[in-house]
């Protein structure tokens, strides 16, 4: 291996080290924990693992087929929490298999636009944002930069035809970002997004690329770089989500960072920031109410409500309310049952909070729920996985009508992992405030469709658009739409 550590290997071995350290391992060696809880487990390691071994071949200029990264994936992970061939059957949910009946709504009209190619962007994790008709994304990896490492990253645009144009390259290098997650806000004709790693200043001991970045960058490609993380307990670190602006000051969130969870680390915080530049530290998790706020915020009268991965009263992740000033509350702590892991954020719908959960529910392959603003929480759906439902759904929703849809990141009939476990390459699904769902699309992967969708989608004149984290042409995530 290059002596110099990899940018993209660096991150996502991060992620594993953070994972690690904190409390998904944590879940098969405690006593009294269920084996849908060791399944969790081995699911949200196998899936770091993935994109670990991903990204490392990606920064070889290879890439490795979805079934034998998914075969090392998993073996590892079981590995690390049980033992390969140890006895006691396999960790990951045996409703996972043996679905076959997919269903699929007739007319519904599917098409990949375009083929992200490494050097203009890779790794499309986040989704898009239409300004004035164009469609603006980021790419976590790719790019004119860091070609060495793979790339740090990119912001692009494209047409709702499929004409795609490079805008910037991320260089991580002195006062700029690396490797967004997130995707972009329009705050009056300039878009605003945070970056994973990167920027100056970074105090956090345990990560040596940076703490993350908050930057502008007009539609033409003048980027700007606003805040540059700290981390350690004064200022968060590694935000992961978008911006949500509220009365001209924007507001997110960051994974680790803050001044609680001092045993096991810093658990996350929300924090504030004028277009200029000066960031507020607004609140930080100490476990107890959450911790890792992969998601951003809404705004629902005046008060800001999110979601955290893990931490609350049972450890399966939080359902939170914030005040602008700083004041924080719990509503919802989930219990196995009705969730696991929420990943992405929340939608309002009437007064309605709906959001996912990637783990847990009756199958233990994510849930749909509802929220009050008062925390009365009810599971509307339970994914099923296997090749006719969805799986671990890492993206919010979106209200078309009435009608929700979202993205799975697993599931469905595509055969992009392990067959044995029948994780597939992900969905595309709509489902009623009542709970009636329907897969769209299942994503083939390979060369022909994408794979491993990540992001939510978006809603122009009718036709919902969307990326893949991975698949297409060049194997490097795609962006498509879908009429449904």
């Amino acid at each position: 291996m290059h002596k110099k550590v990899r940018w993209l290997m660096l991150l996502s071995a991060y992620d594993l080290r953070r994972s690690f350290r904190r409390n998904d391992t944590r879940s098969v060696r405690a006593s009294g924990r269920s084996r849908q809880e060791g399944s969790f487990a081995a699911k949200r390691l196998a899936v770091l693992i993935m994109r670990y071994v991903r990204i490392r071949a990606f920064a070889r200029g290879k890439m490795v087929l979805g079934s034998t990264c998914h075969a090392l994936s998993v073996c590892v992970a079981v590995a690390i929490l049980a033992g390969c061939g140890g006895g006691g059957g396999t960790l990951l949910s045996p409703s996972l298999t043996g679905l076959t009946a997919e269903r699929m709504r007739p007319g519904v009209v599917y098409k990949s636009l375009y083929s992200f190619d490494g050097k203009d962007g890779g790794a499309p994790y986040a989704g898009l944002l239409n300004v004035n008709g164009t469609l603006y994304g980021t790419t976590y990896a790719g790019g004119a930069n860091c070609r060495s490492f793979g790339g740090c990253g990119t912001v692009f645009s494209i047409t709702p035809s499929g004409k795609e144009a490079l805008l910037y390259s991320f260089d991580a290098k002195g006062k700029d970002g690396g490797a967004p997650y997130a995707g972009l806000l329009n705050v009056n004709g300039t878009l605003y997004g945070t970056t994973y790693a990167g920027g100056v200043n970074c105090e956090s001991s345990s990560f040596a690329t940076g703490c993350g970045t908050v930057f502008k960058i007009t539609p033409s490609g003048k980027e700007a770089l606003l805040y540059s993380f700290k981390g350690g307990y004064k200022d968060g670190e590694t935000p992961h989500a978008d911006l949500i602006n509220v009365n001209g000051t924007l507001h997110g969130t960051t994974v680790y960072g803050g001044a609680n969870c001092t045993s096991s680390g810093a658990c996350g915080t929300v924090f504030s920031i004028t277009p200029s530049g000066k960031e507020a530290l607004l609140y930080s998790f100490d476990g107890k109410d959450g911790e890792y706020p992969y998601a951003g915020l809404i705004n629902v009268k005046g008060k800001l409500y999110g979601t955290t991965y893990r931490g609350g009263a049972n450890g399966y992740g939080t359902v939170f309310s914030i005040t602008p000033s700083g004041k924080g509350r719990v509503l919802h702590s989930f219990g196995s049952g009705d969730g696991v892991g929420p990943y992405a954020g929340l939608l309002n719908v009437n007064g309605t909070l709906y959001g996912t959960t990637y783990h847990g529910g009756t199958h233990g392959s994510g849930t749909v729920f509802s929220i009050t603003t008062s925390g009365k929480e009810t599971v509307l759906y339970s994914f099923k996985g296997g090749s006719g439902d969805g799986a671990s759904p890492a993206a919010g929703l979106l209200n078309v009508n009435g009608t929700l849809y979202g993205t799975t990141s697993n599931g469905g009939s595509g055969s992009c992992l392990l067959s044995s476990y029948a994780l597939g390459c992900g969905t595309v699904f709509s489902i009623t405030t009542s709970g009636k769902e329907t897969v769209l699309h299942s994503f083939k992967g390979g060369t022909g469709d994408g794979r491993y969708p990540e992001a939510g989608l978006i809603n122009v004149n009718g036709t919902l658009y969307g990326t893949t984290s991975s698949g297409g042409a060049n194997r490097d995530g795609t962006v498509f739409n879908i009429s449904p």
